[in-house]
């Protein structure tokens, strides 16, 4: 199953909502939101900076982690950014192909 990074952003009233539900209770909800798409949290990590929280997401698609990334934003409590994620075998993979690639001015 593919795997995503979402990095998020709360607003001023997702930030007063963040300190009523706690962490875990925020950590319950996405959980049950992937497990709802027909996936799972891998893990939830906060941090301090440009971004409040990074979510590592399994989700069968990115039809569904555009979902979860619309039922969020749409809440207007958060703002999110997807990044899709590769494993190692993909990577390998991505890099045993030849795309045919010329640079400017070649």
């Amino acid at each position: 199953m593919p795997k995503f990074l979402i990095k998020a952003s709360y607003t001023t009233e997702g930030m007063k909502g963040l300190k009523k539900d706690k962490a875990s209770g925020r950590e319950k909800a996405v959980a049950s939101a992937c497990e709802a798409l027909g996936g799972k949290l891998d893990a939830l990590y906060y941090a301090l900076g440009d971004d409040d929280a990074f979510a590592v997401v399994d989700l069968p698609s990115r039809v569904h982690v555009a979902s979860l990334g619309v039922a969020v934003c749409a809440s207007g409590m958060a703002s999110t950014r997807t990044v899709p994620l590769l494993t190692v075998a993909e990577m390998d993979k991505a890099l045993g192909e030849d795309a045919k690639y010329r640079p400017p001015g070649s």
